[in-house]
């Protein structure tokens, strides 16, 4: 799956960006989010991940379509967008994301076998020259800059070959921008005598054979403002992973546990076959397994803002996931296992057969679904979870007559992407729903209770959410550019004042 490009930002900085004195300054109204803007770059793979330069005004498109390039749009005016060259990069692989800093677009490319090293291509955003090619471990799936331009950052997940013969290490490439893009590839390998102490923790570690540095598969990365320290989540192993960005080290491994579909404030539909769009208590649990992170810092406190998707690992030599229906339940556990497995109760739910027999006896004794169909906000020093949106996000979802009652078995609303954003005075998250083609925004100024303020609706499943903020924005306002991999729409959003 491709990945996001958010702008991460300090929440302080975020609040200085809108002094009163500044000729950027709108007064903007971060609950009136309205369409301004729209573009069709080419369809079903086409406008998956977004990267806009300030300087000179452009925005850069990874499109994988017809052929591997990245799309460059004159985005001086967002109401009438323009393509107006390609940079071709289908001679090594597909680009999955970009990053712009200094007017150096970065490129992170996989390789044509994804389980061979990616690169990571610089251009002048200008010129759109080629500055650069620097090698970086195998499937670079997201990059980002630091905040001070020092650093690029990319998180290689290194997914196994279809056969599982082939598992390359889980890896982030630290490139340090001012010493000639030299890098350093750093793992896991240090935490593999910890395997076991991790695992009862609630580390994820499950691939065929695979050692944990093996299994670990990096998925998206957040910088600090001080560019200091950086955390990468870690979805299939349901985990978030701390990095010293001065030692260029991992520096601690968060699990981040379950969430408990008994409790009624996480409710859910379970079925995509009982005819109706209903939440409702399960015996079941969730794991977080967040895509996308980005973070913001209050008094020294980093707060870690995840959506949590969730992922299945599906190959032809190992496929993780089973029905209800599909698998023996516990009798003690499940005394009404027979009512459990209907199609209209639990039988559809997807779930993890990586765990849940906790004797080893053969049959089910918990149940473990993919994701957990909401946002979090976790403690970046510690891992302790702060806030979870619960289920809230499909409750508006349903309410605005929007929910995809066909997914209801897999991720529900599958919240994949994040981007914080200064607007006006309030900090806002936006949040997309790649199986309901939305964007959903919280005011997350206080983030330990974020607050809900509307629901935008976007092209096909949204794959790009970039926040940009007025002081950088072409119309000197506030604009969320949302570009969606389905059809290939990219539609901007810009709220109104006050």
């Amino acid at each position: 799956m491709k990945k996001f490009l958010p702008l991460i930002l300090l929440a302080g900085s975020l609040v200085a960006c809108n002094k009163n004195d500044s000729p950027y300054f709108t007064n903007e109204d971060p609950a009136s989010f309205s369409e301004t803007g729209s573009i069709d770059i080419g369809g079903e793979g086409a406008a998956e991940i977004t990267a806009f330069d300030p300087v000179t005004k452009r925005l850069f498109v990874v499109n994988n379509t017809d052929r591997n390039k990245i799309d460059v749009i004159d985005f001086s005016n967002p109401a009438s967008m323009t393509v107006i060259a390609d940079i071709d990069i289908s001679s090594f692989g597909a680009a999955n994301s970009l990053a712009v800093s200094e007017g150096k677009l970065a490129a992170a490319v996989e390789a044509n076998n994804k389980q061979d090293n990616g690169r990571v291509y610089i251009y002048d955003t200008k010129s759109l020259t080629e500055l650069k090619q620097i090698s970086v471990g195998a499937l670079p799936d997201m990059i980002c800059y630091s905040a001070d331009g020092n650093f690029i950052l990319t998180a290689n997940e290194g997914e196994p070959s279809s056969d599982y013969s082939n598992d390359p290490l889980g890896t982030v490439s630290i490139i340090s921008v001012r010493q000639d893009y030299s890098v350093n590839t750093i793992d896991f390998s240090s935490y593999n005598k910890e395997e076991y102490a991790l695992k009862k923790k609630g580390l994820r570690i499950f691939g065929p054979g695979a050692s944990l540095a093996q299994d670990m598969e990096p998925e998206y990365i957040t910088v600090s403002q001080d560019s200091k320290t950086a955390w990468v989540t870690l979805q299939e192993n349901n985990a978030i992973a701390r990095i010293n960005l001065a030692s260029q080290s991992f520096t601690g491994i968060f699990p981040l546990g379950y969430k408990d579909y008994s409790d009624i404030m996480n409710a859910i539909d379970p079925s995509d076959e009982d005819g109706i769009k209903e939440l409702r208590t399960v015996p079941a649990f969730g794991m977080y397994q967040p895509d996308a992170i980005a973070s913001m810092q209050i008094k020294g406190v980093p707060f870690l803002f995840t959506v949590n998707e969730g992922d299945v690992r599906e190959y032809d030599a190992y496929v993780e996931n089973k029905r209800v229906s599909a698998i023996t339940l516990d009798p003690a556990a499940f005394p009404n296992a027979a009512v459990l497995q209907q199609k209209p109760v639990l039988g559809r739910l997807n779930i993890s057969t990586a765990q849940g027999d906790t004797d080893g006896d053969g049959d089910y004794d918990e149940l473990y679904s993919f994701g957990a169909r909401s946002f979090s906000v976790w403690n970046g020093n510690t891992g302790e979870l702060l806030f979870d949106s619960k289920n809230d996000i499909e409750k508006k979802i349903i309410a605005a007559g929007m929910y995809e009652d066909k997914r209801s078995d897999d991720k529900g609303v599958e919240p994949e992407g994040i981007a914080l954003g200064n607007v006006g005075n309030k900090i806002i998250a936006f949040v997309g729903l790649e199986r309901v083609d939305a964007v959903v925004l919280y005011d997350v100024t206080n983030p330990g209770n974020p607050q809900f303020l509307q629901v935008l609706k976007t092209g096909d499943a949204p794959e790009g959410i970039l926040f940009i903020p007025a002081l950088q924005s072409p119309t000197g306002k506030s604009l969320l550019v949302v570009s969606s991999e389905g059809d290939g729409v990219i539609k901007v959003f810009s709220p109104e004042g006050l």
